[in-house]
Order: C-alpha cells, then sequence, then structure tokens
C-alpha cells in the first residue's frame, strides 16, 4: 500500500513530481534534494529543466523508492533515513541512494519487490 498523503503531496495535479515539496517533506533544501539524486541543482530549481524526462525520472524513482519504504519503516523520516544510509549487502554494501545516482533504481525497485514477496535480499 502506497502512502497516499506522501504522493498527493509531492506530486503535483500535472503529474510531474514537485521539486520544491518534495525537498520539504524531507526536510532537506532543493540543493540537498539535488546532491541526494545526482542531479544538477538546477534541474531542481529551474522550471524547464524540472521538467524534463530524465530529471521527472529520477525524481520520481527516488519518490517511488522512499514511498515504498514508508510501509514498514512507519514515516517519510525513517524511509528517507533508510534510503540515505541503509547499506544493501545484495548491491555491495551501496544505499539505495547510492544506486539512484547511478541510474539503478530499478534494481532498488526490484530489490524491494523481492522483500515485499518474502523473498531473500
Amino acid at each position: 500500500m502506497m502512502s497516499i498523503d506522501f504522493l498527493h503531496t509531492v506530486i503535483g495535479n500535472d503529474g510531474l513530481v514537485a521539486s520544491g515539496a518534495l525537498a520539504k517533506e524531507l526536510h532537506i533544501t532543493k540543493s540537498d534534494l539535488a546532491e541526494v539524486t545526482g542531479l544538477s541543482k538546477d534541474s531542481v530549481s529551474k522550471v524547464v529543466r524540472l521538467k524534463s524526462k530524465a530529471t521527472q525520472a529520477r525524481l520520481r524513482d527516488t519518490v517511488e523508492i522512499i514511498n515504498r519504504v514508508t510501509e514498514w519503516s512507519g514515516s517519510v523520516g525513517r524511509a528517507f533515513a533508510w534510503f540515505r544510509s541503509q547499506p544493501l549487502h545484495s548491491f555491495g554494501d551501496k544505499t539505495a541512494e547510492d544506486l539512484v545516482k547511478e541510474g539503478r533504481a530499478k534494481a532498488v525497485k526490484d530489490y524491494l519487490s523481492r522483500i515485499a514477496d518474502g523473498g531473500y535480499a
């Protein structure tokens, strides 16, 4: 089950992830959001760059991962802490943040699906 409140807060009526709303939910600055996602500062602050497919894909992946982890962590804040700091042994102890920055968000989502299905991570 996804956290509808979190999704409604960070995804606008236009279907785009709002970087300002996401940063606010995570209690970080837009500059921090850029660093966490591996995007440039312009990508999360300039409207034209924010609307690009590549930027939106990276932000959406981040939102999806945090949202999925929120289910078992209990809060968006705890899910974000997991995203940033929990070493994933299946990936050489890299964090979800590291993998998203490398463009490997799908691997993280697949990992979370295996866990959700009761499989070995």
